[in-house]
């Protein structure tokens, strides 16, 4: 009786107003209204405190997320290992796919500089301290850093690098572990889960967030900063549907098959991701289908799920992306060797970062404490616009891991090269989305 009721109280849709993401909108709304009228009001240290106490709550739960996601992500590829050839091939076209999505973040992050109309000024006292530290520290003593004195120390004062180098550690020596491994696994599991519910709940402070955020924003940097966030989310959108059309639409095409017509294949499940804002959520229907388009579902039940931990081109590329952006609207420059370093630390950390709503901005965060940790009060610029950015996110994720498993099926020689021309090929009517819908 208890679960019956609790399903038909699910079931029960929000009211409009008790969407978070129509809070998020009204908020973001507010705020830029604010920040346009009342600019004395909106560079209140209050209001600046909103945004401010945000990003500090998601800064809280870094090292937990990031060792729980790191460790779950390597120790489940002890499974994947049982099909050895898969695994191997599937995990490097993983790594070349992420880090060439990685790269053309930085890439169009340098050539457009979206954040380079901010005009920010930069924390002159947090400049000289890391120029400071940077200074003194011979490439020895660097290398020396990322091990931590101590495994609690290092999640105390939230070392991100520190905290990733003991996760991997840990990850691998359960891979290694097998089968006695398994509740240990079972239990990383399910605190990232509960981290992940903790998220859940600092996610319903995100109206605050971003209405103290976006008023801050533009009440300090002036109605001009608008047209930036705004030039971020196009650079970002045309981003990705370059990337998905050249560098995939290429993948697709070196393999036989037309992306287009692949992305028309999947339209059903891509409106489900669209809705849900997480990759995710089509998961079940997306494997379905790829098994129906002759991929061999040995292959795709590898190959899809572990994608969701290492192929994440949208996240990827908004990584590097933004992490351009503020320190281009804080007037910080960066590096080439600390560009590379953003590429290579964002390479790891985003592993684990799954189709979950909210993922992406933990990984940014997680990037700039482990790259330029003066960069992580910046991250209250791109809080308002984050939600914007998560479906794009969140649908180049589920077409690169698509084409993933068609790729590693033909590379194995277990692609139905037949059954992928007929389904390619077919016409997708009106009840294919309304089914995929409502399963969904």
């Amino acid at each position: 009786m208890v679960g019956t009721h609790a399903g038909a109280h699910a079931a029960v849709p929000k009211a409009w107003y008790q969407q978070l993401y129509i809070q998020v909108l009204i908020a973001i709304v507010l705020g830029g209204f604010a920040g346009v009228y009342f600019p004395d009001f909106a560079k209140n240290d209050w209001i600046k405190a909103m945004g401010d106490g945000f990003v500090k709550l998601i800064k809280m739960v870094i090292a937990p997320i990031i060792f729980c996601t790191v460790v779950s992500g390597i120790a489940h590829i002890q499974e994947a290992a049982k099909v050895g050839r898969v695994a191997l091939k599937a995990l490097f076209y993983f790594e070349i796919i992420s880090t060439l999505a990685l790269a053309i973040g930085l890439l169009v992050g340098n050539v457009l500089q979206p954040g380079a109309g901010v005009g920010g000024k930069p924390d002159a006292t947090a400049i000289a301290n890391y120029v400071k530290q940077a200074g003194e520290m011979k490439p020895v003593d660097f290398v020396l850093n990322i091990i931590p004195d101590s495994v609690v120390g290092a999640f105390a004062r939230g070392d991100i690098l520190q905290v990733l180098l003991f996760s991997i550690f840990f990850g691998f020596a359960l891979m290694v572990l097998g089968d006695r491994g398994k509740t240990v696994r079972t239990l990383v599991d399910d605190v990232a889960h509960a981290m992940f519910g903790v998220i859940a709940i600092i996610l319903k402070f995100a109206p605050l967030g971003a209405f103290g955020a976006m008023a801050y924003t533009i009440g300090f940097f002036g109605p001009r900063a608008l047209g930036s966030l705004f030039f971020l989310i196009a650079t970002f959108y045309i981003t990705c549907i370059l990337f998905v059309l050249v560098v995939l639409g290429l993948v697709a095409k070196f393999a036989g098959f037309s992306i287009f017509k692949f992305i028309s294949y999947i339209k059903a499940e891509l409106l489900i991701v669209l809705g849900a804002s997480s990759s995710e959520a089509a998961l079940p229907q997306l494997m379905e289908k790829l098994e129906r388009l002759g991929s061999s579902k040995s292959v795709v039940g590898l190959v899809v799920p572990t994608g969701y931990s290492f192929n994440l081109d949208g996240t990827n590329i908004y990584m590097t992306l933004a992490t351009l952006f503020i320190a281009q609207a804080l007037g910080i420059d960066l590096s080439f060797s600390e560009q590379f370093g953003i590429l290579l630390v964002a390479m790891i950390s985003s592993k684990g970062a799954s189709g979950i709503t909210g993922a992406g901005f933990i990984t940014l965060a997680a990037t700039l404490a482990a790259v330029r940790p003066e960069l992580l009060p910046g991250m209250a610029l791109v809080l308002g616009i984050d939600k914007f950015m998560s479906e794009c996110r969140a649908l180049t994720n589920i077409i690169g891991n698509g084409v993933a498993a068609i790729i590693v099926s033909w590379w194995e020689g277990e692609l139905d090269r037949s059954k992928l021309n007929a389904g390619l090929n077919r016409e997708v009517d009106a009840s294919d989305v309304e089914t995929a819908v409502t399963t969904g």
